[in-house]
């Protein structure tokens, strides 16, 4: 059976290369960016295709959001940038690693949950705990809904039932407040 060439198509009578899984022509082992042959033994893989190193440097490596340098190992892909998996951290006080990990994102730096709550997220007006889903809004607020209850008898008020508020606007049944 005759090897064929990956990058012209034709068969293989002479001279051939293995590379990348792939049999070619030695003058049709080309850069995939540059189309220039590839002559030197070294080049990189970009897509199962070929690179020269000119290029992958020039065109492809990324460069780190967090430490403004070349990546040349593992890369983490978030919020349209490229990080050093050591530099794809939360930029809350925890510092953790965030790679793989649910994050939120404020003012272009990712947040772990648990910092990104604390600092962020707004506060329940019945708990004072950060409220991550979704709320009640009232009274200058918003509420996890089983908070949203009456100061005074402690039973829920509906979102289109009647209430008032005290002087710490706290929500006040309308039975409560005859």
């Amino acid at each position: 059976m005759a090897t064929i060439c990956f990058g012209c198509k034709e068969e293989i009578k002479d001279k051939m290369l293995e590379a990348l899984d792939k049999s070619w022509h030695p003058e049709h082992f080309a850069c995939k960016e540059c189309k220039k042959r590839i002559i030197e033994n070294k080049f990189h893989e970009s897509e199962g295709m070929p690179v020269c190193v000119k290029c992958y440097e020039s065109k492809i490596q990324a460069i780190c959001a967090g430490c403004r340098k070349l990546i040349t190992e593992k890369v983490v892909k978030a919020m349209g940038k490229a990080w050093h998996l050591e530099h794809f951290i939360c930029g809350g006080p925890c510092k953790k690693q965030l790679s793989g990990q649910t994050f939120f994102e404020r003012n272009g730096k990712p947040y772990c949950t648990a910092d990104y709550e604390r600092l962020y997220a707004p506060k329940c007006g019945g708990c004072k705990k950060a409220i991550a889903e979704k709320a009640i809004s009232a009274l200058e607020g918003k509420w996890h809904k089983e908070c949203f209850k009456c100061k005074l008898c402690k039973e829920p008020i509906g979102v289109d039932s009647k209430f008032r508020s005290d002087k710490d606007k706290q929500p006040i049944c309308e039975k409560c407040a005859v």
